[in-house]
């Protein structure tokens, strides 16, 4: 094969000796953060040891999880989770619970956008500010329902009707057809 090798849509990471990876699509040397960032954009990668051939992409991801646990961007991996965990290798559970593990991080990555929003509504309800901006709206919706000449929504009405107006209107009509029927009829 080539310098430049993808195999099946898969690009091609190999460790040397030094302990650099190189890149085998770029042809250029890469770091693992730059490991990192394939692993962030879902784009599927491959490291091979450049003798052996051997395949130690789970190597790799160990080292960059153990880098992040490191750093201390936020604990995953609790000193409790890890000894479970080790308890497990050698188990006769052992295979089943690396199934389960995977099929509940794949469930959980599938509802993640619900999982998110339901976290921001239950911090969102818990805050004084938002509570109190839904109680303001809430009461100007009510004080505007209340208000002659405006609609529900706040608008104004098109043609509010005046009580006066609409009355005498009526009340004129009425008296004139009363007044008729009382009047005694002549001939």
């Amino acid at each position: 094969m080539s310098t430049k090798q993808k195999t099946n849509g898969v690009r091609i990471l190999r460790k040397y000796t030094n302990r650099r990876l190189y890149d085998t699509s770029r042809s250029c040397y890469v770091t693992l953060e730059d490991v990192k960032e394939l692993v962030l954009n879902s784009e599927p990668f491959q490291v091979l040891d450049s003798k052996s051939g051997q395949d130690l992409t789970r190597n790799i991801l160990m080292q960059i999880i153990s880098e992040q646990e490191a750093e201390g961007h936020g604990t995953l991996l609790t000193n409790q989770v890890l000894q479970q965990l080790i308890r497990f290798y050698g188990d006769s559970m052992q295979g089943m619970m690396s199934q389960y593990l995977e099929q509940s991080i794949g469930a959980f990555l599938e509802h993640q956008d619900l999982i998110r929003d339901q976290m921001q509504n239950m911090i969102g309800a818990a805050n004084p500010l938002t509570m109190m901006n839904r109680i303001a709206d809430q009461n100007l919706a009510m004080w505007k329902m209340f208000s002659p000449g405006v609609n529900p929504d706040g608008t104004p009405m098109q043609n509010p009707k005046r009580p006066d107006a609409s009355t005498t209107e009526t009340d004129k009509s009425s008296r004139s057809t009363a007044s008729r029927r009382d009047e005694p009829k002549t001939r």
